[in-house]
């Protein structure tokens, strides 16, 4: 394994602007603006997740709600050790996982040098947006953060992205060109939306004209569901679709698939509906037990959602409403649409893809088990970024974050990474309104539940409660580094 300290400890590069560097405290300030665009078309939804709850279902969302509070408990902040060691460790990236991570060293760690490189200020509750893009929250202000909120106190917030990574003198390039250097790195950049891949589409056509997408931002996931609201008045055909690249919430498009087919029944227009769902593998999830279930769920609709295999989407004619797919053979075919949901290739941010650290497919080059970097042991990946075979969900940091913090600590100690990442991902699938299956799984697509009453192959409103009242708050709790 490659390792560099050839640079002096524990310090920041001089040709670092050190007034560019804030550290944060506790009542920080966010200057971000933000314009809600609020759907005004939410009054005919079904009122059925909105009645009082019955006996049994009071018991059990009691007792979710319990399990939930409890893991928390069970992992909380208040059994971390402490260590007095004080290395310079970087964490690249504020999103849930760097949050997560630098959260937790800031506790575990408390004589370290700990700076944190993004220039965000705004963070963002992505596994909200399938609940705006499909009418369930109206308003963006649900998903809508602060990361100033977020920081660990004391912690050196540079507020730009990496540009560079140098491992082997142990130096990350900012965008405008300061070396920041490091002991150890946790890289946590998240990843990139491939929309330019699809011919034909601006990021500007989506929410308009019967194109909608859950994944750029809450803005367009409102106006997603506008035109989805707008579609379901009418009814017609609906195109699916699926990335054909390692992607993020792999359960987000079927969400989508299942609450369009919802909302088209409530709306009385679903006999005048077809859906066909585009795939371009020869599943519509990774995991043979969920896919089958999905598919039979499909195949029981009347009319049923028609499912393709193979083919990807490669191009688009707005003016004509024509989406065009291409199967492996290279073969394109034509589909027309009233309604399509885009969702776009996924990759590597520039700054892995095009840095020794990254894999033969671009992701970050880590073992899947202990989350420490294949050939520069000093450093460790988490969430997205990562070139893992699962794992790009907000629920995997809940698991991920701690082993990545107590491995790289073992590290810095001296020692081999004492723990070892199982895979484990949590995708709650929205079935119909009210009623969710919450999908838990590992790397060996075993199922493994851990919500009482909850099975994860039957929906249920338990399921539902979780997604929509209690998932925000684990968010946040796994992102203070809490969980």
């Amino acid at each position: 394994m490659k390792r560099s300290f050839s640079n002096s400890p524990y310090l920041l590069n001089q040709e670092a602007n050190l007034s560019s560097i804030s550290a944060h405290r506790p009542n920080g300030n966010s200057n971000s603006n933000v314009n809600n665009n609020d759907s005004n078309s939410i009054n005919d939804l079904r009122l059925d997740a909105l009645r009082p709850l019955n006996r049994r279902q009071f018991i059990g969302a009691g007792l979710a709600t319990g399990a939930v509070m409890s893991s928390m408990a069970m992992t909380g902040c208040g059994t971390s050790t402490t260590f007095q060691e004080n290395p310079n460790v970087v964490v690249v990236g504020a999103g849930i996982a760097g949050l997560a991570v630098a959260n937790r060293l800031s506790r575990q760690l408390p004589n370290a040098t700990l700076t944190i490189l993004d220039s965000r200020k705004v963070h963002y509750y992505q596994p909200g947006y399938t609940l705006l893009a499909t009418g369930v929250w109206k308003s963006a202000d649900k998903v809508i953060d602060s990361n100033a909120d977020l920081m660990p106190a004391g912690i050196n917030w540079v507020q730009e992205n990496a540009r560079e990574f140098l491992p082997d003198s142990n130096q990350v390039v900012t965008d405008s060109g300061k070396k920041l250097n490091y002991d150890y790195l946790v890289i946590a950049t998240g990843l990139r939306l491939g929309f330019e891949s699809i011919e034909g589409l601006n990021l500007a056509d989506l929410g308009t004209d019967g194109i909608g997408s859950v994944y750029p931002s809450p803005e367009i996931a409102l106006k997603t569901w506008q035109q989805m609201d707008a579609f379901r008045q009418k009814g017609g055909r609906a195109v699916m679709t699926l990335a054909h690249t390692d992607m993020k919430c792999a359960g987000a498009p079927l969400k989508m698939t299942f609450m369009l087919h919802d909302r088209l029944i409530q709306a009385g227009t679903r006999a005048d509906s077809d859906i066909q769902f585009f795939s371009p593998h020869k599943t519509v999830f990774s995991v043979p037990a969920v896919n089958e279930n999905i598919l039979s769920r499909w195949a029981a609709y009347d009319p049923a959602i028609g499912a393709n295999f193979e083919q990807h989407l490669t191009a688009i004619d707005k003016s004509a409403k024509v989406a065009y797919f291409t199967n492996k053979n290279g073969k394109q075919s034509r589909q027309d649409y009233d309604f399509i949901h885009i969702v776009p290739a996924m990759f590597a941010v520039d700054s892995v893809l095009n840095s020794p650290l990254a894999n033969d497919k671009g992701w970050l080059d880590v073992d899947k088990y202990t989350l420490q970097h294949k050939r520069y042991d000093n450093i460790f990946g988490a969430g997205d970024i990562n070139g893992t075979p699962k794992g790009k969900t907000a629920a995997t940091v809940k698991l991920s974050a701690p082993i990545v913090t107590t491995n790289l600590i073992d590290v810095i100690q001296g020692n081999a990474p004492s723990q070892k990442f199982d895979g484990y991902t949590s995708c709650p699938l929205l079935i119909e309104e009210g009623k969710a299956m919450l999908v838990e799984f590992d790397y060996e697509n075993n199922l493994t539940p851990s919500v009482p009453l909850v099975d994860p192959l039957k929906e249920s409103y338990f399921a539902w409660f979780l997604e929509e009242m209690m998932l925000k708050p684990a968010y946040m709790a796994v992102a203070k580094g809490r969980v």
